[in-house]
């Protein structure tokens, strides 16, 4: 028990780090990317304009975010390159859109934050896509 509990190569930690990838990834992608690809495939391109660049172009920006890079996130594929949209992303939902919201509108956008950074710290794990990849 002690080997597993001290042991940093243990499969608890792949097996965390796959969890967490599923998690987030799946989650961001059918809670918040889902709905804004289906509206932009049905022409509504509404959508804040980040930053002046646009409504239709920000919410393409989103999209591929939190749909595209949230989908390689989970299956762990070009997991780091991924996570690059997806943390901007985040950044920009709670400092730029949320930033004069209370803490708990913020909330959400950090909860998502930290698991990305996190994940970019870490890699994706030897349960995903890049490691089985790497070892051609």
């Amino acid at each position: 028990m002690k080997r597993i509990l001290t042991n940093t190569k243990a499969l608890h930690i792949d097996a965390g780090l796959l969890l967490l990838r599923v998690f987030v990834g799946l989650t961001m992608l059918f809670s918040h990317g889902w709905g804004k690809m289906m509206r932009m495939l049905d022409g509504d391109f509404g959508f804040a304009d980040v930053m002046g660049i646009g409504e239709a172009p920000s919410l393409m920006l989103a999209v591929f975010a939190e749909v595209i890079c949230s989908l390689f996130l989970a299956l762990g594929l070009f997991t780091r390159f991924s996570l690059v949209p997806l943390i901007i992303t985040m950044l920009v939902a709670v400092f730029y859109i949320h930033g004069d919201d209370p803490f708990a509108k913020q909330e959400f956008g950090l909860l998502f934050l930290i698991p990305y950074v996190t994940l970019f710290l870490t890699g994706p794990g030897k349960f995903s896509l890049d490691a089985k990849l790497n070892r051609l």
